[in-house]
């Protein structure tokens, strides 16, 4: 049997949940599909990092202070999904000044708020820290669990009418006068949907979602490493200052650190190479910040993927040292009812829901505005029915598998 949706999002990471829930929200007819349960890609295998902005300052005004916004909103609808951390940019005695100069000067002008402390001042605030630090930054970073995120997000969605399916990958799409017609699920539903509007939000991925409707979307993966080691007692998140480089930040969790990352393209996002140069070099790197994780044992390492645009990655010199993202209206490419939504991070991905679900409203003459600024997500404030979320929906990413419960409520 023919299933029929207003709206088909094809990707359960942050972005693809949280333009589902946008747009159930404001009643749309919402299908959200992905094909290895929610979080799988980019989301649940990052740092999980709450961005402040202040990493982006120099290179990316305009990102920058979409994080900055979006690290403030986050704070008030997203509860026990984030954890409160502060962040902590360290100069080392080898690393050059000017840079630090520079993003405190960048930092100051976008409002990004900012205190700096000498060496000795950063060291009390965080033992452990090397003695190398000659002076620091704080700022408002802080922690994100992309599990209960995402998952909040996707229930939010179907409490107000969306159908979720975790385990529904895209196998085919018809396209017939200018349009998606239809779209061939596999996995749980094996069965053919008819959407009015198709959104792509498959991150790395997005390039061969959008190949199967015949439109060509450039993507640049990059993998990167992260290793979670045995570390109590670090609170801020610690950030090397200098230019982006291997191994330049540390997230704290409860009993454990993430050490990361490296940035090296990949051309297939599912089959690519995991280095050990990778490990021993980001361990190395994150050491000369907070020496003793040199030695502390290994909980999990993974890889993850980033989902980078290319013609962006191409203007910027690579690195994902800019890391806005795209809506691409299709249209302009002889498809009417299909967007791409590409780029961006973490922090950023109500923002990318609320530029793709404005487009789609406007397409289907939908007038609701975008309330998801102010309303907090469903469950917020409750950790268990969060791992709950996370347990229905399959949506355990190694990100956070230390702080995240499967036991529901």
């Amino acid at each position: 049997m023919t299933r029929q949706t207003d709206v088909l999002v094809i990707g359960g990471g942050a972005t693809g949940a949280g333009i589902a829930r946008d747009l159930a929200v404001r009643g749309v007819d919402v299908t959200l599909v992905d094909r290895d349960g929610l979080s799988a890609g980019a989301s649940g295998r990052s740092h999980g990092l709450l961005h402040s902005g202040a990493r982006y300052a120099e290179s990316d005004p305009e990102g920058a202070l979409e994080c900055l916004e979006e690290n403030r909103i986050l704070r008030d609808i997203a509860g026990e999904c984030l954890r409160e951390t502060r962040g902590l940019f360290v100069q080392l005695r080898e690393d050059d000044p000017a840079v630090f100069e520079a993003k405190r000067t960048a930092c100051e002008e976008l409002g990004i708020p900012i205190e700096v402390v000498d060496g000795k001042t950063a060291r009390a605030a965080v033992p452990g820290l090397a003695d190398a630090v000659e002076r620091a930054m704080w700022v408002p970073d802080g922690v994100v669990l992309p599990s209960r995120l995402v998952a909040a997000n996707a229930a939010d969605a179907r409490d107000h009418g969306a159908r979720i399916y975790p385990h529904a990958p895209v196998t085919e799409m018809t396209v017939e006068n200018g349009r998606i017609a239809s779209v061939t699920l596999g996995g749980d539903v094996d069965d053919t949907i008819e959407p009015t509007y198709v959104v792509n939000a498959a991150g790395a991925h997005a390039g061969a979602v959008a190949e199967l409707a015949g439109i060509s979307v450039e993507m640049r993966p990059t993998r990167g490493v992260m290793i979670s080691v045995e570390y109590d007692g670090l609170e801020p998140v610690l950030n090397r200052c200098r230019d982006p480089a291997d191994g330049d930040i540390i997230v704290p969790h409860d009993g454990e650190v993430v050490l990361g990352t490296t940035s090296v393209p990949v051309d297939d996002p599912d089959e690519y190479e995991r280095s050990d140069w990778e490990v021993e070099q980001t361990v190395t790197e994150c050491a000369a910040m907070l020496p003793s994780v040199a030695e502390a044992d290994h909980v999990r390492t993974w890889w993850g993927v980033r989902p980078l645009y290319e013609p962006e990655e191409a203007a910027q010199g690579g690195r994902g040292i800019s890391r806005g993202f795209h809506r691409l209206d299709h249209a302009t490419d002889g498809v009417e009812n299909f967007v791409s939504i590409v780029g961006g991070k973490l922090t950023t991905y109500r923002a990318m829901a609320e530029a793709a679900a404005d487009l789609v409203c406007d397409r289907l003459g939908v007038d609701a505005a975008c309330s998801t600024t102010e309303t907090q997500l469903l469950g917020a404030t409750r950790p268990s029915k969060l791992d709950a979320f996370v347990d229905e929906f399959d949506g355990q990413g190694p990100t956070d598998s230390d702080l995240v419960s499967r036991r529901g409520m």
